[in-house]
């Protein structure tokens, strides 16, 4: 790894990037100025990252289960000189801690309560929430509970199926991305290469950017010191799988609940998606949701930051133009 990468971000570190010939946008995109801290929500510690200028419209993000902010750590700076922009770990995910009973409900209450905190109200442009598969059905909730507050959802790649697609989905073992157990503490592996191998995304898919696979993974993780306990283990809280987001019935519901929201809402999905498809789409329009933009990033999958970054920017940037108030 060259200089200009080591200094370019604290996130590019020998352990993952090795020596890469990293690409330039990257490397110029975690160079973008950024805060980075924790805010107290409800008693716990929610971390976030913080990119542009205060008095900008505001822009909300954040990802998948039990992924972390970092999967718009290198969309975000492109969107910085134009927008105040807040990417934050959900809670048990990423650097967050997690309270007890943190159901969908809940976190989507966090949602507005980190968005309050962070003074993101107060601006005269009203802001627009950015989430990625689980977190989307977060947002989604988020925008039931207090739409009015905010100036538009865009949904990346959330599970939708129709029923009988949905079905099959789940007796062939499928559901909605991540599984585990609550009851179980997470594994302690000797070294940071056994923790890696473990890694894997769910679903699981090849990804275009294999270097941002790498950089996922190496902060899925942290480092352990615990008198014997030494080693890497994940960051996620294992409290993150007490949850019923896994529900067939409830996942049913998702199209039409998307159809009906009456506020301003646009999709952006992976063409080669296994969650959601044109298919997925058309069944959207079916139940009443014509009005709501749905657009695919070619070559993409569910992962879609993983497989085409700056597509994903273009088309975030595309949806955000016509949303200026």
């Amino acid at each position: 790894m060259n200089e200009n990468m080591k200094t370019a971000s604290s996130d590019i570190v020998d352990i993952w990037a090795g020596d890469q010939d990293l690409p330039t946008w990257f490397v110029q995109a975690m160079a973008v100025p950024r805060e980075e801290t924790f805010v107290e929500v409800d008693g716990h510690k929610v971390h976030y990252f913080r990119w542009g200028q205060r008095g900008k419209p505001p822009l909300l993000m954040t990802h998948g289960f039990l992924a972390h902010a970092r999967c718009f750590a290198f969309i975000a700076p492109f969107l910085a000189e134009e927008y105040d922009i807040i990417a934050y770990d959900l809670a048990g995910m990423g650097d967050s801690e997690i309270a007890a009973d943190c159901d969908g409900e809940k976190r989507a209450k966090d949602m507005v309560a980190v968005a309050n905190a962070l003074d993101l109200f107060a601006n005269a442009v009203k802001p627009k929430i950015i989430a990625h598969s689980f977190g989307s059905g977060v947002a989604l909730t988020a925008m039931e509970m207090a739409g009015e507050r905010f100036g538009g959802l865009i949904i990346c790649d959330l599970m939708v199926m129709r029923p009988e697609k949905l079905l099959a989905h789940f007796e062939g073992g499928g559901g909605p991305p991540g599984s585990g157990r609550s009851d179980r503490a997470n594994k302690v592996y000797p070294d940071y290469q056994s923790a890696h191998a473990r890694f894997v995304l769910s679903p699981p898919q090849p990804v275009q950017e294999p270097f941002l696979f790498e950089y996922m993974a190496y902060h899925s993780l942290r480092r352990v010191d615990a008198g014997e306990q030494q080693g890497w283990s994940w960051k996620f809280d294992p409290m993150v799988f007490d949850r019923n987001e896994n529900d067939m019935a409830k996942w049913a519901q998702t199209p039409q609940r998307i159809a009906d929201l009456p506020h301003r809402l646009a999709m952006i999905y992976g063409e080669n998606s296994k969650l959601f498809d044109a298919d997925s789409a058309a069944y959207i329009r079916e139940l009443g949701g014509s009005h709501v933009p749905m657009i695919a990033v070619p070559e993409a999958e569910h992962h879609l930051m993983l497989d085409q970054p700056l597509a994903l920017v273009t088309a975030l940037r595309s949806v955000l133009a016509l949303w200026t108030d």
